[in-house]
């Protein structure tokens, strides 16, 4: 049984986050058929999205909030999908898992599937075992495709501080949310421990490195692959102690820096001709690095400019 839905038809994508289950099948699938849709995931409240007419697709899993939902608003839906690649409705299968995962896929999947069939709900899957497996729901079988090739590369944005900066990175925080929500290309690295960790938990496109010793540093920041640098500095009392040498680990990196305005980086950067200084206000930051991420050549011109300064 082929999808239920028209090109001219829309559907929300319902995913725990990111993954590959939608990126490898359900995204080709819907692009090639021309069916508008939206991915939001769980922490996107189901009374706050506009649902009236559309079909919504669950990946993997069913949260509770949005059964609920359905359940007190089943007129306001054309169908109701739930896209499987595991085998999540069959204990057996997953009896060997992880018990953590075991809870999950009873909690959120296998729980699920008298009420699915309650709703007239229909299921998708992913290889022709559970096709077959599964024939009593007259599934429709969908083949991976490729990640896409032609998408624009993606560009690290980064912050390297120690301990001493938390205050610094408290403040970038908001900051970087709202550059990647907006930028997909976008993807941020920051060094930090368990507390950095907590902070960025749950936000797409961060990769947390472990503290390191300044040799294996150094070699690290030689190895380029790194667009933008971030240096924010806010008025604290530690902070006055500072030196500018962000700006040599940044121009090191071979990437265009974006520096805190003041006396400690305005000794060395020139706005736009070697760096940006922008002061500490986040909507500034937000707009200097979307605008950096945007400009190729103006990368390029700062980071050639600054090298001249090592």
């Amino acid at each position: 049984m082929a999808l239920d839905l028209i090109p001219t038809e829309s559907c929300l994508v319902i995913e725990e986050g990111a993954n590959p289950s939608t990126d490898y099948f359900i995204r080709p699938y819907l692009y090639e058929r021309g069916i508008n849709f939206r991915c939001i995931t769980w922490s996107s409240s189901p009374i706050e999205q506009d649902i009236n007419g559309k079909s919504l697709i669950f990946v993997r899993y069913i949260p509770r909030s949005w059964k609920s939902f359905i359940d007190k608003n089943r007129g306001q839906f054309q169908r109701i999908y739930l896209f499987i690649d595991d085998d999540l409705f069959d204990w057996y299968a997953f009896s060997s898992m992880p018990l953590r995962y075991q809870a999950k896929i009873l909690r959120l999947s296998w729980s699920k599937q008298r009420w699915l069939r309650s709703i007239g709900a229909q299921l998708l899957v992913s290889a022709p075992y559970l096709a077959e497996k599964y024939q009593s729901w007259s599934p429709e079988l969908l083949q991976p495709a490729p990640l896409s090739c032609e998408q624009e590369q993606p560009l690290t944005v980064f912050y390297h501080g120690s301990a001493s900066h938390l205050e610094d990175v408290q403040w970038l925080r908001p900051v970087i949310g709202e550059v990647l929500s907006r930028s997909p290309i976008l993807n941020f690295e920051i060094i930090g421990d368990q507390c950095v960790n907590r902070l960025f938990r749950g936000m797409p496109r961060v990769q947390i490195l472990h503290p390191m010793k300044w040799p294996t540093y150094v070699s690290m920041l030689r190895g380029r692959g790194r667009s933008i640098g971030l240096a924010p500095l806010l008025d604290l009392p530690f902070n006055r102690a500072r030196s500018h040498t962000k700006f040599f680990d940044i121009t090191q990196a071979g990437a265009a820096g974006i520096f805190a305005q003041g006396d400690i980086y305005g000794s060395v950067v020139r706005h736009g001709e070697n760096g940006l200084l922008l002061p500490m206000e986040p909507s500034a930051w937000v707009e200097g690095i979307l605008d950096l991420a945007n400009d190729h050549s103006l990368r390029d011109a700062l980071s050639l400019e600054a090298r001249k300064c090592l």
